[in-house]
């Protein structure tokens, strides 16, 4: 039975489905640096001739026995540099097999694809896996490989014993490999996380335990007087016993010193001892704080977040298995969630949130209004506008081969790509057909925002990407406040689709309450150029206006432009003004704006039961004293 689930546990650890064909459950989370970012996306990349994936199963299998071995140089090191001196036997032979093995994966490592830092997607150039390796692990994995134990039987004088097996015991560095694959364990959702942590810390204290016992061991086999020694003090011929005796009883010492049991039969003699016990017994405070610490967060919290993690993971799975989604779709979910849960831990949204609105919108100010202001869509318009438009703006990360704007959705919001790229694509004869890409600086989904159409283009991430959002609400009412400005907006577009051809937009009428875009949305524009039969009153309806901003017919939109009357704004008047929510205020009425201040006082004063009101204003509390700065769906209040 035991060995039926040690199988069963290296088939689940080697075993990486990279299938490009068929695709099933992968597990996207053993990778290393993020809990794998789209790592199916990456398995499936085709790589250059003689690199190897790091998800490869024969490469993970290889991993894993390099692993074993690590284990058994973890307890050989410490044991020879303590008991064993060097000499032609049984462990010599299987120490430099095993070197002969360490040395086989440093030749590997160099054509084996890494997954970069910036952009989450494996990299293949055997001139950066070259240069990566030689400035990271190379160094120290060859002085953990080196054969110091071949070398230290060239040399016979007195000292040199010792040095090389100060030496080797740089084997140790191999351990970096344990914390690896413990920590990619731990993510992953196949194994039960509990019994994994709790290996990871019966491992830690196993090491440490050995580890001191040899070399309290070797400090007393060593000094000049073998029975003025804590070992030597009970048993006088220490050094004529078996092995297997000394070795006991150095764990013997080590296990009662780290418990705090301390039975009196063991003890430090000489100075040496004394230093090493003090040294050791410190080493235990901070050991068994972390042990505890550990054990109670798992007992206790059960590692809240991970858990959280894991959870939302096996969620998503199951709701894409149970609606039966394309592998496609799944694999963005997945990534979306793994990125998220390695930026959640940065808490830039929560920070900003808990910041009064002043201080968010100078953030935002300083973050976001270069970038803004670089892009073809805003410039030449004022700074009054942008200050208004970043204030607003969301910062938002996609993982690789995410969708970001599907072709023919709604328009809600536009975008600026601040890292990355993006390429936009087509549905074309039944297939997605790369169009264009974007690289940063690069604005996208304008067109379908201002000429308020379905989207044109599907648009999806080639790397790990930083995009800021802005709502097409938040664009409207910037537009609303500075008219003047959204006409240079839409112009500054248009030399877009003409190829930098600039088109004149008349204002033929100076009547502020006539500019189409400054009391309605594009929406409500387009329909308030009707007549009562329902007809447009220019050459074109709405529709062929939209094709001819799109198609560049300037005369087409010099008339869609050209100011006319709108519709008599509607604002919603509130006889309280203390509430902070809009949504909780049930004493409001819905008007027509009348011409005046004070007529808009009696028509308050009317409406709730024969007030009389001296004050009017607005959601921000900011007194209005003016008609022509209020807009259609105004909120008012009426003191």
């Amino acid at each position: 039975m035991s060995i039926s689930c040690t199988r069963n546990f290296f088939e689940r650890f080697c075993v990486e489905e990279y299938n490009t064909d068929t695709i099933k459950q992968s597990s996207f989370l053993s990778a290393d640096l993020l809990p794998s970012l789209g790592a199916r996306i990456n398995q499936s990349t085709k790589l250059r001739k003689h690199i190897i994936s790091p998800f490869n199963p024969k490469y993970r299998a290889w991993e894993m026995w390099l692993v074993l071995l690590v284990i058994y140089s973890a307890w050989i090191c410490p044991f020879e540099f303590a008991f064993n001196t060097y000499k032609k036997d049984s462990i010599f032979i299987v120490d430099n097999i095993l070197n002969g093995f360490f040395a086989i994966d440093i030749v590997l490592t160099f054509f084996v694809a890494y997954l970069d830092t910036h952009s989450y997607l494996l990299v293949d150039n055997p001139k950066k896996i070259t240069i990566r390796y030689l400035s990271t692990w190379f160094a120290f994995d060859v002085c953990s490989t080196a054969p110091f134990q071949p070398l230290s039987l060239l040399f016979n004088y007195n000292g040199s014993e010792l040095g090389f097996r100060i030496l080797s015991m740089l084997r140790l560095w191999r351990l970096r490999r344990v914390s690896s694959l413990f920590a990619r364990l731990e993510k992953d959702i196949r194994f039960n996380y509990f019994w994994i942590r709790c290996t990871k810390l019966i491992s830690v204290t196993l090491f440490a335990v050995h580890c001191a016992g040899c070399f309290n061991y070797l400090i007393a086999d060593r000094y000049p007087n073998p029975r003025k020694t804590w070992i030597g003090d009970v048993y006088p011929d220490f050094k004529k016993a078996s092995l297997w005796d000394r070795y006991v009883t150095a764990l013997y010492w080590s296990i009662t010193t780290l418990t705090t049991t301390g039975y009196g039969d063991l003890h430090p003699e000489n100075p040496r001892e004394m230093l090493f016990d003090i040294f050791f017994m410190m080493f235990n405070l901070g050991l068994t704080a972390y042990l505890i610490g550990n054990m109670t967060n798992l007992v206790v919290h059960w590692t809240s977040r991970t858990r959280s993690f894991r959870d939302t993971v096996i969620a998503a799975s199951e709701f894409a298995s149970r609606n039966q989604l394309p592998h496609e779709i799944e694999d963005q979910m997945l990534s979306h969630i793994c990125l998220k849960f390695k930026t959640e831990g940065l808490k830039q949204q929560e920070t900003l949130n808990n910041l009064p609105k002043a201080i968010r919108s100078s953030i935002a100010n300083y973050l976001f209004f270069p970038i803004v202001q670089n892009v073809y869509l805003f410039q030449e318009v004022s700074r009054d506008f942008l200050f208004q438009l970043v204030s607003d703006i969301d910062a938002e990360y996609f993982p690789p081969k995410e969708d970001i704007v599907l072709q023919n959705e709604a328009p809600t919001d536009l975008y600026i790509l601040v890292s990355g790229s993006v390429d936009f694509t087509d549905y074309i004869d039944g297939q997605d057909k790369i169009q264009g890409k974007a690289v940063v600086g690069d604005m996208f989904g304008e067109i379908g925002v201002l000429c308020y159409r379905p989207q044109p283009f599907t648009v999806k991430t080639t790397e790990l990407s930083q995009i800021l959002r802005i709502s097409r609400t938040s664009l409207m009412s910037a537009m609303h406040a500075h008219a003047e400005d959204g006409r240079v907006i839409m112009n500054n577009l248009l030399k877009k689709l003409r190829g930098q051809q600039s088109i004149a937009i008349e204002d033929t009428h100076n009547d502020q309450r006539e500019r189409n875009f400054q009391g309605m949305g594009w929406e409500e524009w387009i329909e308030s150029r009707k007549d009562g039969n329902g007809l447009d009153v220019t050459e074109s309806t709405s529709k062929n206006g939209e094709k001819a901003i799109m198609e560049g017919d300037t005369e087409m939109v010099k008339k869609l432009l050209k100011p006319c009357r709108g519709k008599d704004k509607r604002v919603t008047i509130h006889m309280l003004s203390q509430e902070k929510d809009i949504s909780q205020r049930h004493n409001r009425k819905l008007v027509l704006l009348p011409t005046s201040i004070e007529e808009l006082l009696i028509i308050a004063g009317e409406k709730f039961g024969g007030c009389s009101f001296t004050k009017i204003t607005n959601a921000d509390n900011a007194e209005i004293d003016d008609l022509d700065v209020i807009w259609d769906g105004d909120h008012l209040f009426f003191h």
